[in-house]
């Protein structure tokens, strides 16, 4: 037999075991990737945020609610808006109030996408939402401000600014919402008021002179009140002060009645002695040290001053 028609069944057997490598190996290649494109296209909503899926450019579905989800490979795509509430800072812009004076205004407003599918079919994106949103600010506070006095504006004390704030918030939601922007404004405030600096220094000089003016009137009130108080102290005083002294006046005349009864009373009992007291009173209003007195020598009232009592 020739050597030609002899077949290895050694080699043969090899050949086959590679083949079924190969195949196997191909088909864990295979696997593989299937199992990559999988998880590839699963996707995590996490809390507070949209899963916006698109196909072709075109939105099909959005996720709104926190797991795992997944879209079609290769014609799928996903973006992520945020579902929170965002602080946006409003552009400052000149605006004139009722009084035809310039301020400049800067706001801030609080917001968030209700419906994404309106935001991205009007708006396209965030920044497009954002700026719809500042223009409607703009024109809404532009209104509001311009039916107002520079005064009112900025004077605390005739301030509308407290509701004027809640009044653009609901404007311009009506705006937002005619137009189906899918935002909702919670909150527009205005942080800033400011004068342009060409007017600065005169609203200042004025606003000085406002204050010394009321400061003025403060100062004329409290001299006016302390000289009322002041008269009506006096009056008192003079009210009391006469009463005392009536009261002092009737007591010391109480106080001489009842002495000069005493003294009745006393020298009624020795006329000898009230005749002598009486005359000892005289000397001492009468005689001094330059007193000359000429009397008779035997004359009562000279005996008794030269000492004799007999």
């Amino acid at each position: 037999m020739s050597d030609q028609n002899v077949v290895n069944i050694n080699e043969r057997g090899g050949n086959f075991q590679w083949r079924s490598y190969i195949k196997l190996g191909i088909i864990l290649v295979l696997v593989i990737a299937a199992l990559a494109i999988l998880f590839s296209n699963l996707f995590i909503v996490k809390e507070g945020e949209y899963k916006v899926i698109r196909q072709f450019g075109e939105v099909v579905r959005i996720e709104s609610e926190p797991g795992l989800t997944y879209k079609i490979p290769f014609i799928q795509s996903v973006s992520t808006l945020p579902k929170y509430q965002m602080t946006y800072d409003v552009s400052e812009a000149e605006i004139n109030t009722k009084d035809k004076k310039v301020m400049i205004i800067d706001n801030y407003a609080v917001w968030k996408i209700d419906d994404p599918k309106k935001m991205i079919s009007n708006a396209r994106t965030l920044e497009g939402a954002e700026a719809r949103m500042e223009e409607f600010i703009y024109s809404v506070t532009r209104s509001e401000l311009g039916q107002l006095n520079y005064d009112e504006i900025i004077n605390d004390e005739k301030s509308s600014r407290g509701s004027l704030n809640d009044q653009i918030t609901t404007k311009v939601n009506e705006l937002l919402s005619n137009d189906n922007y899918g935002i909702t404004v919670t909150d527009v405030r205005i942080k800033r008021t400011d004068l342009p600096a060409e007017n600065e220094q005169s609203v200042y000089t004025r606003m000085i002179s406002e204050r010394q003016s009321t400061a003025q009137e403060y100062l004329s009130k409290g001299d006016a009140q302390k000289n009322i108080i002041i008269a009506e102290t006096d009056r008192n005083v003079r009210e009391m002060l006469a009463k005392a002294q009536a009261n002092a006046e009737v007591i010391r005349a109480e106080g001489e009645a009842g002495a000069a009864k005493v003294y009745n009373e006393a020298f009624s009992k020795d006329p000898g002695f009230y005749s002598l007291y009486r005359t000892l009173e005289s000397y001492k209003k009468t005689i001094n040290g330059e007193t000359v007195i000429v009397l008779p020598s035997d004359s009562p009232y000279a005996r008794l001053l030269m000492g004799y009592t007999d």
